[in-house]
């Protein structure tokens, strides 16, 4: 089932840098293009396994990936909102999320796709 999960960047800045997985770009489409390839491919989740302890260990569900997701992301002021729709589940959206932007991010709201 397609889910829309709608997203709220509160602080950008904060974002960039934070932490080794966390977002690089500048700019809502930078943001929403980065999220967009971490629900498509495994690269993000493949990198985040790998630095584990024991790498082996990892639920293998949480790379669920889905080629189809899609991000479009606006600025509104100093904020930027994301609306991805996507396939995958919610726990490993949520991971996703957390490795790009720690806790620094709010879920507005949840819809079918």
């Amino acid at each position: 089932m397609t889910a829309r999960y709608f997203i709220r960047l509160p602080d950008p800045d904060a974002l960039r840098g934070n932490g080794e997985f966390s977002f690089r770009s500048q700019g809502a489409e930078g943001f929403a293009g980065e999220l967009q390839d971490a629900l498509r491919n495994d690269a993000l989740f493949s990198r985040w396994r790998d630095a584990q302890e024991d790498p082996d260990s990892v639920d293998p569900g949480l790379g669920a990936t889905d080629p189809e997701a899609h991000v479009h992301g606006e600025q509104h002021d100093l904020q930027i909102d994301l609306v991805a729709t996507t396939s995958i589940p919610g726990n490993v959206f949520k991971h996703r999320l957390r490795l790009l932007a720690g806790s620094a991010w709010e879920l507005r709201d949840v819809r079918a796709g």
